[in-house]
């Protein structure tokens, strides 16, 4: 009985491997654009002049009204990248708002613009960028730091994130605002 049900949990290991590789291997789907944006697009294949562009101004005018309502909001690949980058360190879900994971931020440079201390005797950083890391374990920094150092805020192992500061060993660390 023994050898069966170890043969079974292989078995198990193997079928979640293989669908696991499977799912890896689906291409992920980018959600399409919205009607209203369809709808302006379509408005190209007019080819009376007079109702193409009536079309433009029906299309354009809908577009406007849900911007400036804050119902439609458009990101290029910049403002996308600063937002991933203000987001750095914080656990948010992947809501395929901000695009594929191709363009993931692995780490961030700053400058101290401060520090003080946590409750546990450790290190709090914040950057000139406003951003506040608390470090998480006790190791000690030989060097203590001064504001202008430079920092970098590297993504570590199972959603933690590690701070190396003027080219010392790392410290493990959580933002914290």
């Amino acid at each position: 009985m023994r050898g069966w049900s170890a043969g079974l949990g292989a078995l198990g290991l193997a079928v979640l491997l293989a669908s696991g590789a499977v799912i890896a291997k689906t291409p992920k789907q980018t959600p399409p654009p919205p009607q209203q944006v369809n709808d302006l697009l379509a408005c190209r294949g007019i080819t009376d002049g007079a109702q193409r562009l009536a079309c433009y101004d029906r299309a354009a005018g809908v577009i406007g009204d849900l911007v400036a309502k804050q119902d439609l909001v458009v990101f290029n690949k910049e403002s996308v990248k600063q937002t991933k980058r203000g987001l750095f360190g914080f656990a948010i879900p992947n809501l395929g708002i901000f695009g594929d994971e191709e363009g993931e931020i692995s780490q961030i440079e700053g400058t101290i613009a401060s520090y003080g201390y946590n409750a546990d005797g450790g290190y709090i950083f914040r950057l000139q960028d406003g951003t506040r890391w608390t470090q998480m374990d006790g190791k000690p920094i030989a060097v203590a730091p001064r504001n202008g150092d430079k920092v970098v805020v590297k993504r570590g192992a199972l959603g933690s994130y590690i701070l190396s500061l003027a080219k010392q060993p790392g410290v493990k660390v959580k933002r914290i605002n």
